[in-house]
Formats: structure tokens, C-alpha cells, sequence
């Protein structure tokens, strides 16, 4: 396992970040044992949410957390905020109710990481800035950050942040692979990928603000599974809608033809393409079970030159 940094954390952050959608699922045992593999292999960062299994997911993970009792030893992402059939929740209130309401959840009193789940450009940045610096210095949250926002809400907040003396967003969650997202999953996703992206993946890049991208593997399409020939019996699949274009065809047969030549998977060269990035990027996967996450970690040891970059991305027809 590979290592990083996120100002405010004073633990290592693993570079493959596991997701925890599948926990606790139908058998709570079973997804323990995941955690406690994946554990084993390195991985000391875990990607939770307050709206995931209705509050089960964050408590589930509590008491494997200290059932096990690493909480010194784990990185806890948490995400809140998340819109609900109601109402949107991007408020002072309500990050403040789900922070509380993760905490007691988890059995423990910070969260390391704590990122707001989605945006609501509607509201200002200046309360939201402010409120989760309140959490920050109470030591609830080590570090802050957002997932599905936009590089320029960001910069509005860190500008904020910088004018009022307090602390900025220092880690985003964007969408970010090989294939470029032409229709988002859910409502109010963000993607960096593709030209698209450039622009702001430059300005991530500039401002050191790391990048804990979520589908890595665009949702399955680049899990090796899908070939021009095999198209239509994918069309029920959520990656069909969100990815299937010619150029991402392309791309996809780039990653095949280039996975063949080195040996390894059509995933692992897609993995291996977000963690050669210049960028400061943690994916966040999710293996359900030991053995796909060790696969996936075999990216990490997988070295793409600028130029296999730049031809896998379509930038360039031949490979120096």
C-alpha cells in the first residue's frame, strides 16, 4: 500500500481509499470480515456516509471500529449534507445535526475527514465556511472538504475561508476516470473527467487540494466487461447511460489493447491511469471482497508514462 498526506490529518491516508456502501448489507459478519481483510492489506481509510443504509452503514462500521479498536490507526471519511426527499440539506442546522448524528453513530468523537455529500449553490458559502470551522475547533472534524462540488464553489469557499481567517476546504470528491461522464448517475454529481475536467483538474492541481475520486472504473464500464460486440446486453446497466459514446469506446479499447501489452487488467490499467495523474489522488473503491480490493491494489505498482497518458485519453493516435 501506497501513503499520502491531507493537511489536518496527522495519520497516513492510504492511497486506496475502500467504500463501505456494502456495509453492514445482509450479513453484518460478513462485511466486517471485508473491512478486517481490507485492514490487513494496508487500507487505513474508509469512505462512510450519513444518508448510506439509512444511519446502518455509519453504525455498522462504529462497531467494527471499536469492536476491533483501531480508531487510532483508521481515517474516516464522513459525508453529510446529502439532499432528501424533502428538502435540501446544505445548511448550518443540518451539517451540524448529521455531524452529531455520525458521531454517536461511529462511537467516537471526531471524524477525520468530513466532506459535504452535495452542493446547493443556492446558499451562501460564508455559513457553511463558517459553521464547519465551528466543528473544527470543537475537534469534531480534523479536515473538511466536498464531495460533488464544483472546483469553482470550492474556490468561492477557500476564498471565504481566506478573508475571515479560518480554515479552507482542503479535499474535493468529484467523479474522476479514463471515460468521460456524459450524464450524471444521480442528481447533483460532479466529474472532473475528460476534457471537460481540464480546466479544473488544473486548478486542484495548482491549489494541492487532493482528490478522493468516487468511480474510478466510470461505474463498470471499465471493468473489462463491455465490447463494442457485447453493447446491447448492457443497456440496463447505469454505466450504458452515463458512458457509452464513441469516444469512450475508444478509450476503452485503448485500456484493452494497452492491458494486454503489460500484463495486467483492463480495471487495473484504468486504476492505474487516475493514480498517474500529476494530481493528489486517493480513489475510493469498492471491493466486496478480499480478493477484488487485492486485485485493484496491483494498480498502485503499475507506472504509465505522460505519453501512454495522453494516448489512452485520446490526445495523441500513436504512442512514442
Amino acid at each position: 500500500m501506497q501513503y499520502g498526506k491531507v493537511p489536518g490529518i496527522d495519520k497516513p491516508i492510504s492511497r486506496l481509499v475502500q467504500g463501505t456502501v456494502m456495509v453492514p448489507g445482509e450479513d453484518e459478519a460478513k462485511a466486517h470480515a471485508l473491512l478486517d481483510a481490507v485492514f490487513e492489506m494496508g487500507c487505513n481509510t474508509f469512505d462512510t456516509a450519513h444518508v448510506y443504509a439509512a444511519g446502518e452503514n455509519e453504525r455498522s462500521f462504529g462497531r467494527w471500529l471499536n469492536a476491533r479498536g483501531n480508531r487510532e490507526k483508521v481515517v474516516i471519511i464522513g459525508k453529510g449534507a446529502h439532499h432528501n426527499a424533502d428538502r435540501r440539506c446544505v445548511t448550518p442546522y443540518d451539517i451540524t445535526a448529521h455531524i452529531f448524528d455520525s458521531l454517536a453513530r461511529f462511537q467516537t468523537d471526531y471524524i477525520d475527514l468530513y466532506l459535504l455529500h452535495r452542493d446547493d449553490p443556492k446558499v451562501s458559502v460564508g455559513p457553511i465556511v463558517e459553521v464547519l470551522n465551528e466543528h473544527f475547533a470543537a475537534g469534531r472534524i480534523k479536515a473538511f472538504g466536498g464531495s460533488n462540488w464544483t472546483a469553482k464553489r470550492i474556490a468561492g469557499a477557500n476564498a471565504y475561508a481566506a478573508s475571515h481567517g479560518l480554515k479552507p476546504f482542503v479535499a474535493a470528491s468529484p467523479q474522476y476516470s479514463l471515460a468521460e461522464m456524459l450524464e450524471e448517475p444521480w442528481e447533483g454529481c460532479t466529474s472532473v473527467s475528460g476534457p471537460q475536467g481540464a480546466a479544473d483538474r488544473a486548478w486542484y492541481l495548482e491549489k494541492g487540494i487532493a482528490l478522493f475520486s468516487w468511480s474510478s472504473l466510470a461505474g463498470g464500464f471499465l471493468s473489462g466487461r463491455l465490447t463494442r460486440d457485447n453493447l446491447a446486453q448492457h443497456q440496463e446497466e447505469l454505466y450504458h447511460r452515463c458512458y457509452v459514446n464513441e469516444a469512450n469506446l475508444r478509450r476503452l479499447e485503448r485500456a484493452r489493447e494497452l492491458a494486454r501489452e503489460k500484463g495486467v487488467s483492463v480495471p487495473q490499467l484504468a486504476l492505474a491511469y487516475v493514480l498517474n495523474q500529476p494530481m493528489d489522488v486517493f480513489p475510493l473503491l469498492a471491493a466486496y471482497t478480499p480478493a477484488e480490493f487485492e486485485d485493484n491494489a496491483r494498480a498502485l505498482d503499475l507506472t504509465l508514462t505522460r505519453e501512454e497518458l495522453a494516448w489512452l485519453d485520446l490526445e495523441c493516435d500513436v504512442r512514442v
